[in-house]
């Protein structure tokens, strides 16, 4: 927990030759953990991993885990157009989207994607201005059925996703007099969670409306996606969900639900993004500023443009100060950036050791809607990202904004950069 992948020298050397701030990536910690994940659900018949492309999208990581086996989990023209520029398409590829332009759902056609969609008037959408696709999936919202839910995803009966039971047999029954034949169900209800009962439940859940397809409508579905939301552990005090029990547990239910129906052979998915990446990114920032009013304050150099989780959600990330690791936390910081915004804060009331101007601060688990969810408000420009290779040499995957980027799209007389 909050180890750093390199040691403070070598970090000190990236600044010095990449220029901070950066997002740095493990590849060889990525690897791995697709390993783990792959080899907990090895018992299922046939099992997928989907990642959450809107996670961290750069084809560089989506790559690395297209070897280790992952497909991609796709929402947006963009994400499909990353998934096809590494090679994947068809089954490999989950589009998963809500209130969709039609070029979008035309590219995932055109890619042969497998296609879940968020709503029963998405049938008639299809059918107007493209066609339905031979495999028909449908992301099921239980509602009030279903407790549970947090601030980042919202409650499912609250949440703008998915399709109620009743509107999911509908859809069934619809495409099935379309003659469609194949089909598949998926759910995605949490997000960041760390109680590995949840998703007990869920699977549960999604394989108790499996038999109820059959039973009802006489349709075995193909596959099962139970979503992603696997949390990680961003707090010291938090445990990491075990993958291993984790998996266990779901082949018992797998077992005691789905094979005495008929459906021991059902395909079982995930789409999770911030498990499969979230601990091994790291926000690098260099201290420009302190400030003592009513409070201490530690200006870097990097802004919530390049992650804004603690703005939006009050989310927690550990902060290590490099080269004082071992130095008593003794002083109470706010630790921000420099956007005309005081929410822009990366800590508030962190204890941590004696701060100077001029420090590298790390900022943990940031490999996951880091980088991903930044913005160009006030005209901040976001980081680049570097990607530690195995053999401890460093790429950059993506360059730093520059003001050109950021004036691209205007077309006025002397504005440039």
């Amino acid at each position: 927990m909050n180890s750093i992948p390199v040691s403070g020298e070598r970090l000190g050397e990236l600044c010095r030759v990449f220029g901070t701030p950066f997002h740095l990536y493990d590849e060889a910690a990525i690897r791995a953990n697709a390993r783990r994940l792959m080899q907990a659900f090895s018992w299922a018949p046939a099992f997928k991993e989907y990642f959450a492309v809107k996670a961290l999208p750069n084809p560089y990581i989506l790559q690395i885990l297209a070897e280790e086996g992952c497909g991609a989990d796709c929402s947006s023209l963009a994400e499909l157009l990353i998934a096809k520029a590494v090679g994947l398409g068809g089954a490999e590829v989950c589009f998963t989207s809500n209130d969709t332009p039609i070029e979008e759902y035309r590219q995932a056609l055109a890619m042969q994607t497998i296609i879940n969609l968020d709503d029963i008037t998405h049938i008639d959408y299809l059918l107007q201005y493209a066609h339905l696709p031979e495999i028909v999936s449908f992301r099921y919202n239980p509602g009030p059925l279903r407790k549970g839910g947090n601030e980042i995803i919202g409650y499912p009966e609250q949440a703008k996703y998915g399709l109620t039971g009743a509107q999911l047999l509908e859809g069934i029954a619809i495409c099935r007099d379309l003659g469609r034949t194949r089909f598949g169900i998926h759910t995605m209800i949490v997000s960041n969670e760390l109680n590995a009962d949840y998703f007990c439940e869920t699977a549960e859940m999604m394989f108790r409306l499996a038999v109820r397809i059959k039973k009802i409508m006489g349709v075995s579905v193909e596959f099962i996606n139970l979503g992603g939301g696997l949390g990680i552990p961003y707090r010291p005090e938090e445990q990491a969900i075990d993958l291993e029990a984790l998996g266990v547990k779901i082949r018992t239910l797998y077992e005691q639900i789905l094979k005495p129906a008929g459906l021991g052979k059902v395909m079982l998915c995930m789409e999770s993004g911030r498990m499969m990446t979230g601990p091994y990114g790291y926000l690098v920032s260099r201290v420009l500023h302190q400030k003592n009013t009513y409070k201490n304050y530690v200006g870097l150099d990097a802004c919530m443009a390049d992650l804004m989780r603690p703005a939006l959600y009050g989310a927690y990330h550990h902060i290590t100060v490099i080269g004082k690791e071992d130095m008593p936390m003794d002083t109470l910081y706010d630790v921000t950036g420099s956007l005309c915004e005081n929410n822009d804060k990366f800590a508030i009331d962190r204890q941590l050791p004696h701060i100077d101007t001029g420090d590298i601060l790390v900022i943990h688990d940031t490999g996951a809607h880091g980088h991903a969810m930044g913005f160009n408000y006030n005209g901040k420009l976001r980081s680049k990202e570097l990607l530690l290779r195995p053999d401890g040499s460093v790429k950059q995957i993506r360059r730093a904004e520059t003001l050109a980027d950021y004036f691209a799209t205007l077309d006025y007389p002397g504005l440039e950069a």
